[in-house]
C-alpha cells in the first residue's frame, strides 16, 4: 500500500513544453492589448464605467500586482475617447454679492478666449478713459458744470450775507466752509475787538447768531442740494462719457459669447459696475482734483480694478478627450480645491483670483482614481469625496477657521456641478470594511470589480502571458526572450500561484524577472533572453532573501537545532512550518514529540500553556480530542493524558497544518510502535480522520529536503502530504531529480490510517465482524493499551 501512495516525479510539477510553443522569441508576436485572466473583473468594471445612473461608481478589489491600477488606467482611457471633452469653468467677481464668487460654464477652450477679452477689454479702458476725461470736450462740458455751480453757489452766499447782515453778522470762506463772522460799524470784526466784548454784548451775539441759524436754514439746505446736484450731474456726465466708451466693448463681448444666458447677465453686470465705478479708471491728477472739490477721499485704484479679472478656474483647452486624473494624494484640500490666502499686516486675505481647482474640478466630465489607502488615511478627505457625490456638486470650503487661523476676509464660491465617475482602488479587505461600517458606501459604489490573483493556465492564456512579456519588452526596451525563456517563466508563474492547473496574476512579480534576466542576458553580452538567464534571475532573487534558510540549515547541520532524518523513534516526529522574510518563504522541519499516561483524560498542548500557541492551532489539537474519543472511546473513557509538544520552538505556533503530525505521534505514543524519523509530514486532519489540504506545501518539502541533502540522502527519506495537495506540486528540479533516483520520495494520502502505515511500516488494521482489530495492527495496539490503562484505573 505504501507504494500505491508514493508519487511519481511527472506529478511533482507542471511542465511547459518548449516545443508547444509556436513562436521563436517574443519579438515574433503581437504585443499584449489589455489583460490577461481578469474577465470576471474586466466585465463589472466595464459596466460599471458605461451605467450613467447615480451611484454607480467602482470599487477595485485586488492585491498589488495583479494588474488593477494599469488596466483601470487603460479601460478608462478607452471609455474617454468616446466621451466629450468637459466645459471650461471660470470664477469671476460677483457685483451683487462680494462674498459669493459667480462659477461660469463655456465650451472647452472658450475659457481662456474668455479671460483674455475681459481682461482685454479693462486694459483697453484703462487706456480710452482717461483719455476721454482728459479731453477738450469733456473738460469744457465739467467747467460748464462747475462754473455753473459756482455762480448758483455764489448767489446763494450772496443771499446769506444780506440775511446775515439784518443780524449783524457775514459769512465768510474757510477750510472748515462757511463760517460767520460778527459786524462792528458794517465792517467784520476783528479777534481784539472780539475779545474786549462784555458778557451782556456776548449774550446778545449769540441770541442774535441763534437767530441768524434759524433763518438761513432754508438757504443752507439750498446750498447742500446745489452741491449733491453738482455730484449726480458730473456723476451722469462721466457715466455718459463712460458708457459711450465701454459699449463698444460689450456689444462686441454679447455678439461672442450671447448664447449663454449666465454669461451675458455677468458681462451686463459688469458694464453696469465700470459706469458706476468709472472714477477708478481716471487718472491720478483727475482723482485729485474731484477729491479737491467734494473734499472726499476716492477709491485705490489697481486693488479696486482687480474685481474685473478673470480666474481661469478650469482650462480643457489642451485635453484631447475626457479628463483622467490619478490623485495620488487624495486631501481635503487636493480634491475639492482651496482658496489660498495672503499675509497682510498678520491678516490672512483674499479675492475670487485666490480661488484654486482641486482633482474633482480637473476630472469633472471624466474619470477620478483615488488609492483607498490613501483617501481613508487623510482627514476628512473621505467625507468629503461623499458628500460630493451626494450633492452632485463641488462646494469649495475653507479648513482655515476649524484649523484656527485667524481670517477676516473670507469667500463662499458659488459650487460648480459635479458630473465623474470616482474608481477606487484597493483589497478586499478595505471594501467589505467599507461596506459594513459605511451605509454610504454601498450608495455611492454599487460597483465591485475583483482582481483575481490567479488564471487558468490553457493553451490561450499562455500565450496571453507570452505576448504580455513581448509588450514588456517593448516598452521598457528589453531583449527579446526566446521561446526557452518563456516556457520558464510560465512554470514559475505557476510556482507563484502554487497551483499545476493556473498562472499566477500577480504581474509584478513577474516582471522583476523579466528585469532581472534581461540584465544577466546584457552582462553576457548575447542577442536573446533564455531559460538560463531565467533561471539565473529566480536563483539570485532567492540567494538576496534566503540568509535566515540559511542559518536555520547550518544550525541543523551543526546539531544547534535537533532533527533526525534517520531511524525510528516512539512518539516522534517531524513536523514541517512555512517561515518568512516578507519577500521570501521556506519550509522548516520541526521536532514534534508526544508523551502518553495514566492521568486525567485530555491533551495538554503545551505551547498552549506557556502562551506560544495560537487559535488555529489550539483548534486542531481540540480536533485531535475529537478523534481519539470518536476512534477508541466508544465504550470506555479514555483514562489518558496526552502531552503534545514542538521542540526548540520560542515563537508563537499557529495554523492547523501540524494537527495531523501530532496525531501521527500521539496514536505511536499509545501503541508503542516507533515512527520513521525519514519521513516528514504536514497536513491537517479533522474528527472523522481524514486528511485536510494545506498552504505551501512547495516550500514545506523543499526544506525538508534541504535538511536531508545537508545531513546526507539514504534513499529513505521523504514527505508525507494531503493527496489534495498534489495538484498544488511545482516543485523545484532539484527535488523531482531525487525523486526520479529514489533518493527521497513523496507520499499523498487521504487519511490518518494511510499515513500510519507510511511512517510505522505497520497497517492501521480495521475492524473484523467481531468488532476487532487484526493483532499486530496498529489500531489493535492501541485499543489494548486503551483497554490495560482502563482496567487499572477501575483497580
Amino acid at each position: 500500500m505504501t507504494n500505491m501512495l508514493k508519487l511519481e516525479p511527472n506529478a511533482l510539477t507542471s511542465p511547459c513544453y518548449v516545443e508547444d510553443l509556436a513562436f521563436g522569441t517574443t519579438g515574433d508576436l503581437e504585443p499584449l492589448k489589455g489583460i490577461i485572466g481578469q474577465e470576471r473583473a474586466v466585465e463589472a468594471l466595464e459596466f460599471g464605467l458605461s451605467i450613467k445612473k447615480k451611484g454607480y461608481n467602482v470599487f477595485i478589489a485586488g492585491l498589488s500586482g495583479t494588474g488593477r491600477n494599469s488596466y483601470s488606467n487603460s479601460i478608462t482611457e478607452k471609455f474617454a475617447e468616446e466621451m466629450p471633452i468637459p466645459n471650461d469653468w471660470v470664477y469671476v467677481f460677483n457685483f451683487k454679492n462680494t462674498d459669493s464668487p459667480k462659477a461660469l460654464s463655456m465650451e472647452a477652450g472658450t475659457g481662456l478666449h474668455f479671460k483674455k477679452n475681459i481682461e482685454g477689454m479693462i486694459t483697453q479702458l484703462k487706456r480710452e478713459i482717461p483719455t476721454a476725461f482728459s479731453g477738450t470736450e469733456y473738460e469744457t462740458k465739467k467747467n460748464d458744470i462747475i462754473k455753473e455751480f459756482h455762480q448758483k453757489n455764489q448767489e446763494i452766499v450772496n443771499e446769506l450775507n444780506e440775511t446775515s447782515k439784518k443780524f449783524g453778522f457775514v459769512f465768510k470762506e474757510s477750510e472748515q466752509g462757511l463760517v460767520t463772522v460778527p459786524l462792528k460799524d458794517g465792517r467784520p470784526m476783528t479777534q481784539e475787538e472780539y475779545n474786549t466784548l462784555t458778557i451782556e454784548d456776548m449774550e446778545n451775539l449769540r441770541e442774535s447768531s441763534n437767530n441768524l441759524s434759524m433763518e438761513t436754514l432754508g438757504i443752507f439746505n439750498k446750498l447742500r442740494d446745489l452741491e449733491e446736484q453738482l455730484t449726480n450731474t458730473i456723476k451722469k456726465l462721466d457715466e455718459k462719457i463712460a458708457y459711450d466708451i465701454i459699449n463698444y466693448h460689450i456689444n462686441k463681448l454679447i455678439q461672442r459669447y450671447g448664447h449663454r444666458k449666465e454669461i451675458i447677465t455677468y458681462i451686463n453686470d459688469l458694464e453696469k459696475d465700470i459706469i458706476e465705478n468709472v472714477d477708478a479708471f481716471k487718472t491720478t491728477d483727475d482723482k485729485k482734483d474731484m477729491e479737491q472739490l467734494l473734499m472726499m477721499p476716492m477709491k485705490s485704484n489697481e486693488q479696486f480694478l482687480n474685481r474685473y479679472k478673470v480666474n481661469l478656474f478650469i482650462d480643457n483647452s489642451g485635453l484631447k478627450y475626457a479628463p483622467i486624473v490619478n490623485e495620488t494624494n487624495p486631501t481635503f484640500a487636493n480634491l475639492l480645491g482651496t482658496i489660498e490666502y495672503k499675509n497682510e499686516m498678520g491678516i490672512l486675505k483674499t479675492d475670487f483670483m485666490e480661488i484654486k481647482p482641486g482633482s474633482l474640478h480637473r476630472a469633472n466630465g471624466g474619470f477620478l482614481i483615488i488609492q483607498a489607502k490613501e483617501i481613508l488615511t487623510q482627514p476628512y478627505a473621505w467625507e468629503t469625496l461623499k458628500r460630493a457625490l451626494k450633492t452632485e456638486e463641488i462646494n469649495i470650503e475653507s479648513l482655515n477657521k476649524q484649523m484656527g487661523y485667524v481670517v477676516t476676509s473670507s469667500l463662499k464660491p458659488e459650487a460648480i456641478p459635479l458630473d465623474i465617475k470616482v474608481i477606487i482602488i484597493g483589497d478586499a479587505y478595505i471594501y467589505h470594511s467599507l461596506y459594513s461600517l459605511d451605509e454610504d458606501f454601498k450608495k455611492f459604489f454599487k460597483i465591485m470589480a475583483d482582481f483575481d490573483v490567479e488564471m487558468i493556465k490553457n493553451k490561450e492564456n499562455i500565450l496571453k502571458m507570452a505576448k504580455f512579456i513581448a509588450a514588456h519588452c517593448n516598452e521598457v526596451g528589453l531583449k527579446e526572450f526566446d521561446k526557452t525563456a518563456v516556457a520558464r517563466i510560465i512554470e514559475y508563474s505557476s510556482r507563484l500561484a502554487d497551483h499545476q492547473g493556473k498562472l499566477s496574476s500577480r504581474f509584478n512579480q513577474i516582471v522583476e524577472i523579466l528585469y532581472e534576466a534581461d540584465t544577466w542576458a546584457q552582462q553576457e553580452g548575447v542577442t536573446f533572453v533564455t531559460k538560463q538567464h531565467v533561471e539565473k534571475a529566480i536563483q539570485q532573487k532567492i540567494h538576496r532573501n534566503s540568509k535566515y534558510e540559511e542559518k536555520l540549515n547550518e544550525m541543523f547541520k551543526e546539531g544547534t537545532l535537533l532533527i533526525d532524518v534517520e531511524g525510528e523513534k516512539v512518539g516522534q516526529i517531524n513536523g514541517l512550518a512555512v517561515m518568512g522574510t516578507g519577500e521570501y518563504s521556506f519550509g522548516k522541519p520541526s521536532r514534534i514529540t508526544v508523551s502518553t499516561y495514566r492521568g486525567k483524560p485530555g491533551i495538554i498542548n503545551i505551547e498552549r500553556e506557556v502562551k506560544k500557541s495560537g487559535s488555529l492551532h489550539d483548534k486542531g489539537v481540540l480536533i485531535l480530542s475529537g478523534y481519539l474519543g470518536c476512534k477508541y472511546a466508544q465504550e470506555k473513557p479514555l483514562s489518558l493524558s496526552v502531552s503534545v509538544s514542538f521542540e526548540q520552538n520560542y515563537s508563537i505556533i499557529d495554523g492547523d497544518s501540524a494537527s495531523s503530525t501530532e496525531l501521527y505521534a500521539i496514536l505511536s505514543s499509545i501503541a508503542e510502535v516507533p515512527i520513521k524519523q525519514s519521513i516528514a509530514v504536514t497536513g491537517s486532519v479533522n474528527q472523522k480522520g481524514e486528511i485536510q489540504p494545506i498552504g505551501g506545501v512547495n516550500e514545506k518539502i523543499e526544506g525538508f529536503y534541504d535538511v536531508c541533502k545537508l545531513k546526507e540522502l539514504t534513499g529513505e527519506q521523504g514527505v508525507i502530504i494531503p493527496k489534495q495537495n498534489i495538484k498544488n506540486l511545482m516543485l523545484k528540479e532539484e527535488v523531482i531529480n531525487a525523486v526520479r533516483d529514489n533518493k527521497f520520495h513523496i507520499y499523498a494520502v487521504g487519511h490518518v490510517e494511510e499515513g500510519i502505515e507510511v511512517l510505522t511500516g505497520i497497517p492501521a488494521g480495521t475492524k473484523n465482524e467481531k468488532g476487532e482489530y487484526a493483532p499486530g495492527t496498529i489500531n489493535y495496539l492501541i485499543t489494548e493499551k486503551l483497554k490495560y490503562i482502563s482496567d487499572k484505573e477501575e483497580e
